[in-house]
């Protein structure tokens, strides 16, 4: 990180000196989420395709809502950033997108060779409510999908069948939830609604689930929010990113979770001797996508393009995934053969690589068996103001679930804080200080 970080100012300063953008290209992508000996070499095959130089500025963000809105609010010229796949569409709507042209003269197109035509076809899920192809605007880059991280040891698979789990006594304190308010809400949307979700046969009906993603009504914001207060005395934790090392660690047993992080738990938990493992809900789930997009303000569209597509060469996919732990969009023959690992159990895969792929051996977290993949389906964006309500939702559910514990440790934090300042005071020892922004 110490010499990405180099690389980073380096290529700023470049930026700094000159006004040829034609020579820079600025990638916003998020932490840890790309195999960094990439950025260099990317350099050196652009210039063998094109003949011209190019500088990589790479910066990262943390959240897609800052990314969002540096863009959509400050016209940031980067030329490519990353977000996932209810940003992708709400850039559409807001006519925040370019079109990515697929011409790369004597260079090899490998978006559209290598891509799974499952990412294709969800990604066409993706609408601006005015007949735009989002496959034309954005290229699928990481995707995963939701479920449970558990301690084999301590819960019965049987109770991971419903997303009811949250309500059992059983594993009351020992029950993680993402701190990710749509992912939550989702899953429990799915819960409420069987009904409607599912076919006179009992299979799943994906355009109603897919329809079903769009309901922000008071009626499903209240009984969702009343379902997660009446459980949230069996919640020990609202994580963000601590709940793998949680998990880890035994002290909880079990984690509302996405695939990518569960695979890493999962490994690293072996290694002490803790055995975890991962389940997705019978009443279905959601699936994500993370794809590769050109904002409105881009300088150096040539160079995006040619970067997303150097990024979906096969064997460069196959070393962004296994280099951030998070499964490729990648379709090709060379990541179907790179991932196959013996040691597992034989699923279907047909539907991410094609025929043949009936019964391979890989691991289920990273690719689910489609009989899971049949009852998932994609987020879609709302309305600012019917995101805003589900966050102001979301607040409420974790604002007051702190226990007697977590006043005790805010208690004893205050205290602590009114003793150093009267030290302070009494000792004449105050210093002024300057207020930092972050």
């Amino acid at each position: 990180m110490k010499k990405f970080l180099g690389f980073a100012i380096a290529a700023m300063m470049m930026v700094a000196c000159s006004s040829d953008r034609s020579q820079i290209l600025k990638v916003y992508n998020w932490s840890s989420y790309i195999d960094e000996d990439l950025i260099g070499e990317f350099e050196q095959w652009y210039e063998e395709q094109t003949g011209e130089p190019v500088q990589v500025v790479y910066q990262v963000f943390d959240i897609n809502e800052t990314m969002l809105s540096k863009i959509e609010k400050g016209h940031e010229d980067f030329d490519v950033v990353c977000p996932s796949d209810y940003i992708i569409e709400r850039m559409l709507k807001n006519d925040l997108l370019l079109p990515i042209e697929r011409d790369f003269g004597e260079t090899p197109n490998y978006i559209d060779g290598s891509l799974s035509p499952y990412i294709i076809d969800q990604f066409r899920h993706i609408t601006d409510g005015k007949g735009k192809d989002a496959t034309e605007y954005s290229v699928g880059y990481m995707w995963g999908f939701t479920g449970f991280l558990y301690n084999a040891s301590k819960v019965d698979p049987e109770d991971l069948r419903t997303w009811d789990v949250l309500h059992n006594e059983k594993y009351s304190g020992m029950i993680l939830i993402k701190d990710a308010p749509r992912d939550v809400y989702s899953q429990l949307l799915l819960y409420f609604h069987q009904d409607e979700i599912r076919n006179e046969d009992g299979s799943f009906n994906l355009e109603a689930m897919d329809s079903l993603m769009y309901d922000c009504s008071e009626a499903s914001m209240k009984q969702i929010e009343d379902y997660l207060c009446a459980g949230r005395d069996l919640v020990c934790g609202w994580e963000a990113d601590f709940g793998k090392e949680s998990m880890t660690q035994e002290k909880a047993w079990i984690d509302l979770a996405w695939s990518g992080d569960a695979a890493w738990a999962i490994d690293e938990a072996a290694e002490v001797g803790v055995e975890l493992d991962y389940a997705v809900p019978e009443e279905g789930a959601t699936v994500w996508f993370d794809g590769w997009v050109i904002p409105k303000y881009a300088k150096n569209v040539k160079a995006a393009r040619y970067f997303i597509n150097f990024m979906c060469k096969p064997e460069n996919a196959i070393r962004n995934s296994f280099e951030v732990g998070y499964s490729s969009s990648n379709g090709s023959p060379e990541m179907l053969e790179a991932i196959i690992d013996e040691s597992y159990p034989p699923i279907d895969l047909t539907y991410f690589f094609g025929e043949g792929a009936d019964s391979v051996c890989v691991n289920p977290v990273m690719f689910a068996d489609k009989k899971v993949i049949d009852r998932c389906c994609m987020e879609h964006d709302w309305a600012p103001e019917d995101t805003e309500r589900l966050i102001a939702m979301w607040s409420r559910v974790k604002g007051d679930a702190m226990g007697f514990s977590t006043y005790v440790i805010l208690g004893v934090a205050v205290l602590a804080i009114i003793m150093f300042v009267v030290m302070k005071v009494l000792s004449g020892k105050r210093k002024k200080s300057k207020k930092r922004r972050r």
